[in-house]
């Protein structure tokens, strides 16, 4: 094992990892910006260092400041987490350069899936079933105009090094497909200062499926099922569930094992998840993150596995813990991500909280660094904490998730609790009938 890890995040996931090293006997340092002097990950670490004001571009996003922190305190290994520096390439090579173990792919896995276009052309070639669309980069109008008669409307066009449904536009026709791909490219080049876009056929009524795999940069790689992730807004997660309501067990062990051999032959290390768009029977590629999903406890519920603790586990060398036959699929868990915002607009909520009741009980697990009188800030993502609850079937887990939503209390701030409490009574959720644009459409049916 490495002697000491560095937890270079904030929030809920530097919380989760600090546990995880407690648990393993791992000292772990912390670092921090100073609008999260108060946080519990800082409160609770071994050690703490403040690496700058509280813009993450001068804090966790500043490379510079992360080693330094290593070199001060002796950590010989970094855990990015999800988000800020988890799937930055340059950041991972300049640990290796410095002698620090980075707890993830290597910096070739993380640039080879970090391009849109790369990634998708990679996955065909490993087997992995893709979304029809352009071969790369659709860089003129009639580039634009050509591919999209080849593929058929209606017609998606997305930034190559995308994220979050930023630079990414639907023509339902070509009249207005040069618009679609002319905003995509200067979104694209505002939000990621790269302007390439690719094309792919547009599905109308998808769900969000992906699939967790996990490979010891040997050669051997597993899956870990499924989990959907179709309930979203503006291409955010709000709700994900393991395993789907969509699939049976024949179908999740055949894209399991799809994604499972495609990890052997790239002799990928680490944590990864491939995701897809699923409709009538057929999965196609959209990405793949080289990190920890924010999702990744609805996966530990049902399989029994710690996921962090496997991540170090193959960082230092130790391989997998278990095979692929060992893995059993157990029960079913809903994760519930709780924001900082109003759950009608959506709009940010900072400010602190006066009273924090987390719920409890059997099968109920609360991820989250906040607590009372705790100030959230206003300069980082507005998730505040996941709710996972587990339940041995599915409607034992909707049951036990409405019991918890009406325990869970945080004062002082808007929150999206109440949009969940009234999901778990809807009658399409409860039947497990809704794609990815499910929500939006409920969502604009509401009274205001």
């Amino acid at each position: 094992m490495v002697s000491k890890i560095l937890i270079a995040n904030r929030g809920e996931i530097a919380l989760r990892v600090l546990r995880a090293c407690k648990e393993l006997g791992i000292p772990c340092v912390v670092v921090h910006s100073t609008a999260d002097a108060d946080a519990m990950h800082v409160r609770l670490a071994d050690e703490s260092v403040c690496i700058g004001p509280p813009p993450s571009r001068d804090s966790y996003l500043n490379i510079h400041q992360i080693v330094a922190a290593c070199e001060i305190t002796g950590a010989d290994a970094v855990h990015p987490g999800y988000g800020f520096l988890s799937e930055n390439a340059k950041f991972a090579e300049i640990l290796e350069a410095h002698g620090i173990t980075f707890i993830g792919p290597t910096a070739e896995h993380i640039r080879l899936m970090g391009d849109k276009i790369t990634a998708k052309t990679t996955a065909q070639e490993l087997g992995i079933p893709v979304v029809p669309g352009s071969d790369g980069e659709v860089k003129t109008e009639e580039d634009a105009v050509r591919t999209a008669a080849e593929i058929g409307y209606p017609v998606l066009i997305k930034a190559t090094a995308g994220g979050g449904g930023r630079g990414m536009k639907v023509a339902k026709s070509e009249a207005d497909l040069i618009e679609a791909w002319s905003t995509a490219r200067t979104e694209a080049a505002a939000a990621f200062g790269n302007d390439a876009v690719y094309m792919e056929k547009y599905l109308g009524q998808p769900r969000h499926i992906e699939i967790q795999v996990f490979g010891d940069g040997e050669g051997n790689a597993i899956h870990l099922g499924e989990r959907d992730c179709s309930l979203q807004r503006r291409h955010q997660k709000v709700w994900e569930e393991a395993n789907s309501p969509a699939l049976n067990v024949e179908q999740r062990m055949k894209i399991g094992q799809i994604c499972a051999d495609a990890m052997r032959k790239l002799k990928y290390r680490g944590a990864g998840t491939i995701e897809f768009l699923y409709e009538n029977g057929e999965f196609y590629f959209i990405e793949m993150n080289t990190r920890l999903q924010v999702e990744h406890p609805i996966t530990e519920a049902i399989t029994g596995i710690d996921l962090v603790h496997e991540q170090i586990r193959v960082a230092s060398g130790g391989g997998l813990s278990v095979k692929q036959e060992e893995i059993n699929f157990n029960g079913h868990a809903i994760e519930c991500r709780i924001n900082a915002e109003d759950a009608r607009t959506f709009v940010p909520s900072p400010g602190t909280i006066t009273h924090f009741h987390a719920p409890g009980g059997l099968g109920v697990r609360v991820d989250s660094g906040a607590y009372q009188g705790y100030k959230i800030p206003p300069y980082y993502d507005s998730l505040i904490g996941k709710l996972i609850v587990f339940g041995r079937t599915r409607v034992e887990c909707m049951m036990r998730l409405r019991r918890a939503l009406d325990e869970f209390v945080v004062d002082g701030i808007k929150t999206t609790l109440p949009l969940f409490q009234d999901l778990v009574d809807n009658q399409d959720i409860a039947n497990g009938d809704y794609d990815i644009h499910w929500l939006e459409k409920y969502l604009a049916k509401k009274p205001a």
